[in-house]
This record gives structure tokens, sequence and C-alpha cells, in this order.
């Protein structure tokens, strides 16, 4: 499956449980550790491990196996990576605080288009 494909697939799965903010960076050309990052925001732990099990379960069903998820337990960050796409879930103060949009600056950055725009 083609990353831009992953792509959707995490972005839908998401929005599906009203993440906030997700912006895809297309870092291809800034590292070789993956092709994009998706991060996300969600209110509460609870809703950042919803976030991340359910990126988890929609890309199981078209194929993919995660190769390592991470932060599931104290869910302030859980990552999922995905090969060719890591997605970062976080709390707001945490994605704030690393602000990974300002490190990857320099890589074109886009807003996923939301249906569900309200937290849960």
């Amino acid at each position: 499956m083609q990353s831009k494909q992953i792509v959707e697939i995490a972005t839908a799965a998401l929005d599906d449980l009203k993440g906030k903010d997700i912006v895809v960076i297309d870092v291809h050309e800034k590292t070789s550790v993956t092709d994009f990052m998706v991060i996300a925001t969600g209110s509460s732990s609870r809703q950042v491990k919803a976030l991340a099990d359910n990126v988890i379960e929609e890309v199981k069903k078209q194929g993919v196996r995660p190769l390592g998820i991470e932060g599931l337990e104290n869910a302030e960050w859980a990552l999922v990576d995905l090969g060719s796409v890591v997605v970062h879930v976080m709390l707001q103060e945490t994605r704030s605080f690393y602000d990974l949009e300002r490190l990857w600056q320099g890589a074109e950055q886009s807003r996923a288009k939301q249906t569900n725009n309200e937290a849960i």
C-alpha cells in the first residue's frame, strides 16, 4: 500500500473519533526514516489512547501492520509507526511543548480535511 493511502486511512481514523488539529507533514525529502508524519490532538489521555487504537484497527483492516506502538500506557503522546507513515497523537500540552510542526517547518505541511470538528 502506498504512503498516501496509509495517510488517508490514518487521518480518517483520527477524524472518526474527533481528533483535533490533524496535520500531515511530508518529510520524505528531509529524512530517510519515514515519508509522512501525521499529528493529531486528543482532549484527554483516554481519547489519545482511543485515537491511536482506532488508527491501528483501521490500518490492520487494510492489511497494514504497525511496526511499533508506543505511549499507550500513559497516553500523553502515543506513536504508531506504520513504516512510511508515523502517527503522533498527543494531549494539547504535550503537542505544544514538543511542537513537531516547528521542528519540521521546512517540510510541506497540510491540515487534514475534518468532518468531526468537536472533541469528545
